[in-house]
């Protein structure tokens, strides 16, 4: 008689049933959207910080550079020393005093420009100050050297590689930025899926062997169907609870937005970025972005990511099971992990440094057809266009990898799930095998 439904409704209803299954369910969310709240309403203050920064410019060729901005009012001093000023910006608390000494020499002034405050000053605003003094200094010695300044803008040219396949497809560096984007959230969405409920599962199996329930269900029930049953509980526990952390995730932030008045999405860059969207060029690229986008294979990406996803995941999982099931406790567990985590640890660094430089290469390509590394690996090359036969050459792989990891994980589940006070080596689990 075929359990298995019967397990998986068990295994899904004893998860979701579970305290701290239903405290963490509520209780991440909250704890996320308050942490990125904070972030946001002290962001929001440091924007709403006004700095006042006095300068002093004795070689008085630098005053029209500073321009007040709505977060920085600079104070221009003049006739006056250097201790003077200092008390003065001391006496107002003012942020800081830019120094400029005078000299005739560009390249001796240069040297001779200081930044006087009471606390460290923040490295944006230097950065920010040094790109504005030494475009203005560039300009005033090519003046000085009979350089026509607006020759040299207007004989500036930007170049922007037109891409295009020998079929006639038209692509951008923009359509590689989000091409890398789709594929890289999809491999790191599959990794953090496998780790967080590949555990859950692993500890699942051995809090039930630790209670001996199992020595009950097992007499009825097949052990390939029991470890099924537990790993689809299990991931339909883990896509339930993600389900509702979107959902709750997405109704806080709209409280919180609208009962405190802070800008959820709000950086410190946001006015900076307003700015730039008035530009046309900026409105191009952003233009640019959404054809991008539009391009993707959405429906391959779609089907893909879903057959991949549970393919990819459904094959570790059974292996965490299998792990679950060898040991008697969590702390066990770390001799036959390794061996599960590299490939994906290696999956991720192929996909991060390889993919990026050259998708269609031969490691991208060779690592797309390995099953342990294929669910990563193969999600971060479609967006780059791979061929149908490559992704069902693939995906066939991975199932019949899987259907065979069940197999062999079965194997060590039937003997080690009744397996109690003893800490089985890699000789004992190719014993169980051969059972």
């Amino acid at each position: 008689m075929n359990h298995l439904p019967l397990i998986i409704k068990r295994e899904y209803l004893t998860k979701v049933k579970n305290k701290s299954f239903i405290i963490m369910t509520i209780l991440s969310p909250i704890i996320m959207i308050a942490l990125i709240s904070v972030v946001a309403y002290l962001s929001q203050l440091n924007n709403n910080k006004t700095r006042v920064i006095s300068v002093l410019d004795e070689s008085e060729m630098l005053k029209d550079v500073f321009k007040n901005t709505e977060n920085t009012t600079y104070h221009i001093l003049e006739n006056m020393s250097l201790t003077d000023a200092k008390t003065i910006v001391k006496e107002t608390s003012n942020y800081g005093l830019l120094h400029i000494e005078k000299f005739d020499d560009f390249d001796v002034l240069s040297e001779h420009i200081k930044f006087y405050s009471e606390e460290s000053p923040s490295l944006s605003l230097i950065s920010g100050l040094e790109s504005k003094i030494e475009k203005k200094l560039t300009n005033l010695k090519l003046q000085q050297k009979g350089v026509d300044i607006e020759m040299i803008k207007d004989s500036k040219i930007n170049v922007n590689l037109a891409q295009e396949s020998f079929e006639g497809e038209k692509t951008s560096k923009i359509d590689s930025v989000v091409k890398l984007i789709f594929g890289g959230l999809a491999g790191y969405l599959l990794f953090m899926f496998i780790i967080i409920y590949g555990n859950m599962i692993m500890r699942s199996v051995i809090e039930e062997k630790t209670s001996r329930i199992i020595e009950v269900i097992i007499s009825s029930v097949k052990p390939v169907q029991l470890m099924l049953g537990k790993i689809i509980g299990t991931s339909l526990a883990g896509i339930t609870q993600f389900v509702i952390w979107l959902i709750l995730g997405g109704v806080l932030m709209a409280i919180v937005s609208a009962i405190f008045g802070i800008d959820m999405v709000q950086s410190p860059q946001q006015d900076m970025m307003q700015q730039a969207m008035e530009n046309p060029e900026v409105n191009m690229k952003v233009q640019d972005v959404l054809t991008a986008f539009y391009n993707l294979p959405i429906i391959n990406l779609i089907v893909a990511f879903i057959l991949f996803f549970i393919s990819g995941y459904l094959l570790y999982s059974s292996l965490y099971a299998a792990i679950g099931a060898a040991v008697d406790n969590e702390t066990d567990t770390q001799q036959f992990m390794l061996p599960i985590l590299m490939p994906l640890i290696l999956a991720v660094y192929i996909g991060v440094f390889t993919v990026i430089e050259d998708p269609h290469g031969t490691v991208s390509t060779v690592f797309s057809f390995i099953p342990f590394t294929s669910p990563v690996v193969m999600l971060m090359r479609i967006p780059f266009g791979v061929p149908l036969w490559q992704q069902l050459v693939s995906l066939l792989l991975l199932i019949a990898t899987f259907m065979f990891t069940v197999w062999f994980a079965a194997k060590i589940y039937r003997v080690g799930i009744l397996m109690y006070g003893k800490k089985p080596s890699y000789k004992e689990l190719i014993k169980w095998i051969r059972y």
